[in-house]
């Protein structure tokens, strides 16, 4: 798998997710559990951005340097910044479906943010080997371009189809299997996976959230990642954009959450880019669609979806005592 990241930009992505998770866990993790507001939601969610957007621009300049080449670094961070954008647009489903979870199991809103950490460290490394060993499968077979879209189309009908519709977790098989093979109290015991009850010791709820945030990402991620090689083939531009669109996961899911019923057409905006980004993969070899026409398509879906989103949004009736 050809790149065109140095060495040396591999090394400095790697430390930058490194402080970036010491931060989460180390520094954070002193504040002890507490509800996350929207104004501290709003303001990590700022720096992941800009933390991003930051690093696009060292790798711009990386490009540039290495090759000589100021059009090719321009196509490559364009690359970025629509893989990062499609992929931090994906991640609005996977935080709709967390929260999801989190009002079936009345998580208390204090344990949450601890839940979405674990959630992260387990993306990275699932989605590192996927987007690894999907990269090598499209280097050996050019071919899988054409299953990765036509599965990219059936998915954005589905999820066209699925937009309005509840989920439905009390037939949800991962539910099902993980309740038939670990007993699994009623009560939460703090942050506690683990608790102990009538001398036995048993998994708490908590422990049940984290499995299906975790498996509900790996689902989303079979989505999210053929989606982005339909923009770039390059595994670093590949790996960069999800990873970076995974850090900042947790502070949007709190601060979507406050304004989750303003935006309630956006599944319908995301089946549309799942379905544009498919068609764009299968037509490869007939027309590329250039990198800048595909970042304006999906800005302007999401744009217009979310206006229309707040436009119609139902109202929240006051009643005065």
């Amino acid at each position: 798998m050809q790149t065109v990241a140095p060495l040396w930009l591999w090394g400095f992505f790697v430390a930058v997710v490194l402080v970036a998770l010491f931060i989460d866990f180390v520094v954070l993790k002193k504040q002890g559990a507490h509800e996350v507001g929207v104004k501290e939601a709003l303001n990590w969610s700022l720096v992941w951005v800009a933390v991003s957007l930051a690093f696009n621009a060292m790798f711009w300049w990386a490009v540039k340097d290495t090759s000589g080449d100021t059009e090719l670094a321009n196509t490559k961070a364009l690359e970025f910044l629509t893989g990062y954008l499609i992929e931090k647009s994906l991640a609005v489903d996977n935080i709709f479906v967390f929260l999801m979870i989190f009002t079936y199991f009345s998580v208390p809103a204090a344990y949450q943010k601890r839940v979405l950490m674990i959630g992260i460290i387990g993306a990275i490394v699932l989605r590192s080997i996927m987007i690894l060993a999907g990269g090598w499968l499209l280097q050996q077979f050019h071919w899988i371009l054409y299953v990765f879209g036509a599965f990219l189309l059936l998915t954005g009908v589905k999820m066209w189809w699925a937009a309005g519709q509840e989920p439905d977790l009390d037939n949800n098989p991962a539910l099902k299997l993980l309740r038939r093979v670990m007993p699994v109290s009623q009560r939460f015991d703090g942050e506690k996976f683990w608790t102990v009850e009538n001398g036995r010791r048993i998994a708490t709820p908590l422990l049940m959230v984290v499995a299906l945030v975790g498996i509900t990402d790996v689902i989303f991620a079979v989505d999210s990642i053929p989606a982005i090689f339909a923009i770039t083939l390059d595994p670093f531009i590949v790996l960069t954009s999800n990873v970076f669109a995974i850090l900042g996961l947790r502070a949007m899911f709190f601060l979507l959450q406050a304004v989750a019923t303003k935006f309630h057409l956006l599944n319908y905006g995301l089946a549309v880019i799942l379905v544009f980004i498919g068609a764009k993969m299968m037509l490869i070899d007939v027309y590329k669609i250039p990198v800048l026409v595909s970042l304006g398509v999906v800005v302007s879906i999401l744009a217009l979806t979310m206006v229309i989103s707040v436009k119609t949004a139902p109202k929240i009736e006051r009643h005065e005592s």
